[in-house]
């Protein structure tokens, strides 16, 4: 495959003390293209990276620079945004119009439906205009639009997971999309690492808890994907769990089939559909997926079952590295010419 850049890739990011900074900071530094990091903005300033983040002593003991879009150098490559919800869309529209290709982790650019997302988010939308350059960031359905994308939108860790185990069923028409229902389970990393009572240790180990049951924001963003492979409106129930472990996500997905399949058709089916998909697994016979298989690697593994006329899939990813890091990483080797699994496997 041709790679347009012949030098070492230069990266920044704006958020570099979040989780999904670290993983991406690790990932990066592995990069067979190889990586410099020409900016690395926290509110931290002052302190190493290796301060916040002690894996990279020894490897990255340099300090943090001010929050700052506009100090980013001329010469980056790809701006990494990995900040809460609504702080980037005060960032897009100054590193666009510098000329850089961003990589945004937030919520900000993912919905098309600027009442859904304040409603969702409870936020004011500042950077709509932005919104049609914006390209979801799944490579295994909108890989060429993502290849030619100014500004791509990290898909959040739950959809990613429930619209991989969806999608193939929905795009060939083999249940209703309007008989969703998405039961998901995750670790505490994916509340970040601002300090909250609920995901306190004693609080959350030794105990299993729903939240945001059919209010949570990743629901709309569910709807939104899978009604465009779908090609009709769909309608998601989505249920998230917390969970006492650290990472890893594991969603079950539901729906009413729309005609008589066997198990082993379907499988077939799901696997097909994910033939050139190299980070999809589907687990064949009676095997179902676990977390602990797909742990700090950027692979989905997919599990089937017809169920007399539903259809259940269980899905798994890592939620700071599929529902995160890596897929971003996977979406930058798109975009700038690197193969799809460089530095992922």
């Amino acid at each position: 495959m041709f790679v347009w850049r012949m030098h070492m890739i230069k990266v920044a990011i704006l958020g570099a003390t979040a989780y999904g900074s670290r993983e991406l900071i690790r990932w990066l530094l592995r990069h067979p293209a190889g990586v410099s990091f020409s900016y690395l903005g926290s509110r931290q300033e002052g302190m190493k990276v290796s301060d916040v983040f002690p894996v990279f002593e020894g490897v990255l003991d340099v300090p943090y620079q001010p929050h700052d879009p506009d100090a980013v150098p001329d010469d980056t490559d790809v701006v990494f945004l990995t900040l809460p919800h609504t702080v980037p869309m005060e960032c897009v529209p100054r590193l666009l119009e510098r000329g850089f290709r961003v990589i945004d982790f937030s919520g900000d650019y993912r919905l098309t439906d600027r009442a859904v997302y304040e409603k969702h988010y409870d936020h004011k939308h500042t950077d709509w205009g932005n919104i049609e350059k914006a390209v979801y960031g799944m490579p295994e359905f909108f890989a060429e639009q993502i290849a030619k994308a100014e500004l791509v939108a990290n898909p959040g860790c739950y959809p990613t997971s429930a619209i991989l185990a969806v999608a193939p069923l929905a795009k060939h028409g083999l249940i209703d999309p309007r008989s969703i229902i998405i039961d998901a389970k995750s670790g505490v990393s994916g509340a970040g690492n601002k300090a909250k009572p609920d995901y306190h240790f004693p609080h959350c180990n030794e105990s299993v808890h729903a939240y945001k049951v059919g209010a949570h924001r990743h629901e709309p963003e569910m709807a939104q994907v899978l009604s465009g492979i779908a090609g009709e409106k769909a309608d998601i129930l989505f249920v998230p769990h917390l969970i006492p472990m650290d990472r890893g996500i594991l969603s079950t997905a539901y729906a009413s089939l729309t005609k008589e399949i066997s198990e082993e058709e379907m499988r077939s089916l799901v696997t097909e559909f994910y033939r050139s998909a190299p980070f999809v697994r589907v687990k064949q016979g009676q095997v179902m997926p676990r977390t602990k298989d797909t742990i700090d690697t950027n692979f989905c593994d997919l599990g089937v079952r017809v169920v007399g006329r539903r259809a259940v899939i269980v899905s798994c990813i890592d939620n700071l590295a599929k529902g995160a890091a890596t897929q971003a990483i996977e979406n930058m080797n798109v975009m700038f010419g690197f193969k799809q699994t460089d530095g992922l496997l």
